[in-house]
């Protein structure tokens, strides 16, 4: 199964994402998946927020960002907006609505939860929770100039399209690694971004679901 429009992507949302408050019962995949069953550094917990708006035409965007060729990790990467779990935050779906606030302006009480997906372990010891809200439809970014470079909107036809993950490879820490990579429209999805939206397309479109 792929995308067969905004009405079944938004059922399917319903369906099968975890409801945020059992969000600690999902399963646990990532990075280990391709890179292979090494010794991983102590994890540290994280969110990114999955913010899907309706801009019409039957179909879903979704907000991605580039970070600014100036930082010290990930520099120039596309990734959701999201980040670490602080002190403050109350887990990671905590963290990923204060980091979305933070860098794009996401406003937490205008984002409609739907759920969570599935943990995603990063090489670089992140287990991530990719958490799903819908945006209102007028959303407008604001980003935040230190933390990110661009804002732009990915169509979820695209996304939820298997005919557009790439299986790619390259030398990383004396091996040859296998990673995943979406490219659309001159942005190049690559990477934790590409895995964990990957993930969301496998929960969303089992193997057998005829609906």
């Amino acid at each position: 199964m792929t995308w067969s429009g905004s009405e079944d992507l938004l059922e399917r949302l319903d369906r099968y994402l975890t409801p945020s408050k059992a969000y600690e019962n999902v399963s646990t995949g990532g990075d280990i998946d391709l890179l292979g069953p090494e010794p991983r550094k102590p994890l540290r917990d994280a969110g990114v927020m999955i913010g899907i708006v309706d801009r019409g035409c039957d179909d879903l965007n979704v907000v991605l960002t580039t970070r600014p060729k100036t930082m010290a990790q990930h520099a120039g990467q596309v990734a959701f907006p999201g980040g670490k779990v602080d002190p403050q935050d109350e887990g990671p779906i905590a963290a990923a609505f204060r980091e979305a606030h933070e860098e794009v302006g996401m406003v937490p009480e205008l984002v409609s939860l739907k759920g969570v997906g599935d943990y995603y372990i990063t090489g670089t010891g992140f287990r991530i929770l990719p958490v799903v809200g819908l945006l209102p439809p007028d959303f407008t970014a604001k980003p935040d100039p230190y933390e990110v470079e661009d804002v732009f909107e990915t169509p979820l036809s695209f996304l939820m399209n298997p005919a557009n993950h790439q299986r790619q490879s390259a030398q990383w820490g004396g091996k040859q690694r296998s990673y995943l990579a979406m490219p659309h429209n001159g942005k190049y999805i690559w990477g934790v971004t590409a895995g964990v939206i990957r993930a969301l397309y496998e929960r969303l479109y089992p193997d057998g679901d005829q609906a």
